[in-house]
């Protein structure tokens, strides 16, 4: 009997998943809009366009809606490709991601809640009393979020253009297109709204993991050890496969680029802009203490599918295969679609794929639309001058008027950048945001946070001190030039041997910050808050409110 004869019928019809894609897709947007135009009533002074009414979404709603803003494209593709390709650090990189949001979660989620405060300038600005830290903290946070921006603007795009089988040339307006529904998310929406949509991102992305994943265990008869052995088997990699240090090697710069690697991912996923932005309103302490969990749990169950679909992917396909669609593995998680759900035309008419792109690109949307508004917060509120005072509504509008110009501003550059760029340096663009955000903003929180005497010396030292090392090192690193995923692949130009800088610059960002330190006449150091941390918050539009 032919093989062929007992293949096992696929799971769905020809066109059925190009059919139920589409569907999906535009149920997606049109909930999403709906959602945003409800929370736009709202929208009338900055306190509701930037933190959504106070705490609006209670612990559920905020944990959920911090879930969906830090799950992103890097969490669900870049994650997914690494436990394909690399087994032991794939996992480890999705275990520092679940971890990095329960620290912040843990030990940040209380102390950044501010009434009045909505971006780290106007935090930073209003714990060390010093209004000259905004521009330098406004400066670091729009480095963190552009090269997100871009890697998530031109996913979607790339998702649009895959679930509605368009070619190649029709991926720039795809990327518009893109850029248009996150603009209207987050102008018309503002935090409310933007929340909403990570809410019911959460929800898709959850349903469609759960699902790959299900299907991917039932395979090897819900055996992880059965599962985690076949890749192990497919991968060619032998031991390594279950060992750290197949993902950098096993040299000595291979396994400091390792460990720098998970410092950078631990610490700077914790610090991203707009997942710190979603703290500061939240009511009071029992609030945050019970988001914890309402936030972490769903990252977990995601990353938790994520290993899964990469072992399955190296499972089912091979890792050869898994690198010859994309050097780092983003498109593993798409493609162990089409090994479980093979049908005739390719794997975009199978309802699995429809499922998982669906998800996919919800993923990316929401994201887009969460970091857009975080930027034109930045935009607005650091570079745009002293802040209104509450109840002037000429200043309060004039300021959410600035706010949604900034958001179409940053969405045009964004959509431009983009298209023009393409795929090529995915990897270096989230290798800046996350080393950034581990080197420069990590510093500057914990700092002001636990550090007595820090001060607006050592915010403004960190900032402008470490930003031009993280450039400077990740120009020369294998990330840029030499390599199959660099942005110059041609190229050799390389001189600084880690592809991740983080294990030189995150200890040189904490060293610059403890320059600014303020001492007393007795030799130690005088704390720099004007009152108390635990009773009261000076809200940066003059009205007193007590925590």
């Amino acid at each position: 009997m032919r093989a062929d004869a007992v293949r096992e019928p696929p799971v769905s019809a020809v066109g059925d998943g190009e059919s139920l894609a589409v569907m999906v897709f535009l149920g997606f947007v049109a909930v999403s809009l709906l959602l945003c135009g409800l929370a736009a009533a709202d929208l009338d002074d900055p306190e509701h366009f930037y933190a959504g009414g106070g705490a609006a979404f209670g612990p559920v709603g905020g944990g959920l809606a911090i879930a969906g803003d830090y799950i992103s494209a890097a969490t669900l593709l870049s994650t997914t490709g690494a436990v394909a390709l690399d087994g032991a650090d794939g996992i480890l990189f999705a275990c520092a991601t679940v971890l990095s949001l329960f620290l912040m979660m843990r030990f940040l989620g209380e102390p950044l809640r501010r009434r009045g405060v909505f971006t780290l300038g106007d935090f930073l600005a209003d714990r060390l009393g010093d209004p000259s830290v905004r521009r330098a903290l406004g400066i670091a946070s729009l480095v963190v979020l552009t090269p997100l921006l871009l890697v998530q603007l031109s996913t979607a795009g790339r998702i649009m253009a895959a679930m509605f089988g368009l070619p190649d040339g029709a991926l720039t307006g795809c990327t518009v297109a893109g850029g248009a529904l996150m603009v209207c998310y987050a102008a018309f929406g503002g935090m409310r709204g933007v929340g909403y949509v990570q809410i019911l991102k959460v929800g898709v992305v959850l349903t469609a993991l759960l699902l790959l994943a299900g299907i991917v265990l039932a395979r090897y008869g819900w055996s992880p050890s059965a599962l985690f052995g076949a890749a192990q088997e497919r991968s060619g990699a032998g031991a390594d496969y279950a060992s750290p240090g197949l993902h950098f090697g096993h040299s000595v710069a291979g396994r400091l680029d390792l460990i720098g690697f998970e410092a950078t991912l631990l610490v700077g996923a914790a610090c991203l802009p707009h997942i710190t932005m979603r703290l500061h309103p939240v009511g009071d302490a029992r609030t945050a203490r019970r988001a914890v969990g309402w936030a972490v749990g769903p990252v977990a169950v995601v990353c938790a599918g994520v290993v899964v679909a990469g072992l399955g992917a190296c499972a089912l396909l091979g890792r050869g295969p898994v690198r010859a669609a994309d050097p780092g593995g983003a498109t593993a998680l798409l493609m162990v679609t089409g090994a479980l759900d093979p049908v005739a035309g390719g794997a975009r008419h199978s309802m699995l794929f429809a499922i998982v792109a669906c998800a996919v690109f919800a993923t990316t949307l929401a994201a887009v639309a969460g970091i857009t508004l975080a930027a034109a917060s930045s935009l607005a509120r650091d570079f745009g001058g002293r802040p209104g005072h509450r109840g002037r509504g000429r200043s309060a509008a004039g300021e959410i008027r600035r706010a949604r110009l900034g958001i179409v501003l940053v969405g045009a550059v964004a959509v431009v950048v983009s298209a023009a760029l393409g795929d090529r340096g995915r990897l270096t663009l989230l290798s800046l945001s996350f080393t950034v955000a581990a080197s420069v903003l990590a510093p500057v929180l914990l700092y002001a946070l636990f550090l007595p005497g820090h001060s607006a010396t050592g915010v403004r030292r960190t900032v402008y001190g470490t930003l031009p090392l993280v450039v400077l090192l990740l120009a020369g690193s294998p990330a840029v030039s030499g390599t199959p995923f660099a942005v110059f692949p041609d190229h050799d130009i390389r001189w600084f041997p880690l592809q991740t800088p983080g294990l030189i610059t995150i200890p040189a960002g904490f060293l610059l910050g403890l320059t600014g330190r303020v001492p007393t006449r007795g030799g130690t150091a005088r704390t720099s808050w004007p009152r108390s941390t635990a009773v009261r918050a000076r809200p940066l539009d003059g009205a007193g409110a007590d925590l």
